[in-house]
């Protein structure tokens, strides 16, 4: 019920978290093998139903039928790019990683020539 963009970040701060669970042993599934198809029945099961609600009794007034067009596109994007943008956020994950890896490699070696 908000802009693609500012779902997306949302979406990838909790991403994180969870991913981080399951790397650090905390959480017993990959969150990244299924966040596609939940992230569709979560927009189908729950947010889309209630926009229509809240448009319904009017608790937000002509706010309300922005807040389900943007459900509804939000669920159309995700559905067109979420599987890119899961890849995406995995990818970075790994990238951030690696990076770090690299520098704590880097610095090891600085010390140890000192």
């Amino acid at each position: 019920m908000q802009h693609w963009h500012v779902y997306r970040k949302w979406n990838e701060c909790f991403f994180r978290e969870c991913y981080q669970a399951f790397q650090e042993g905390r959480a017993d599934t990959d969150p990244s093998l299924n966040w596609y198809k939940g992230e569709v029945a979560f927009f189908d099961f729950y947010i889309i139903p209630l926009a229509k609600k809240l448009k319904r009794c009017g608790v937000f007034g002509v706010s309300s039928d922005e807040y389900l067009n943007y459900a509804i596109k939000n669920r159309q994007e995700w559905q067109d790019r979420g599987q890119e943008v899961v890849e995406e956020m995995v990818n970075a994950i790994i990238k951030e990683k690696d990076t770090a890896l690299e520098q704590i490699n880097e610095d090891t070696k600085e010390l140890a020539s000192s």
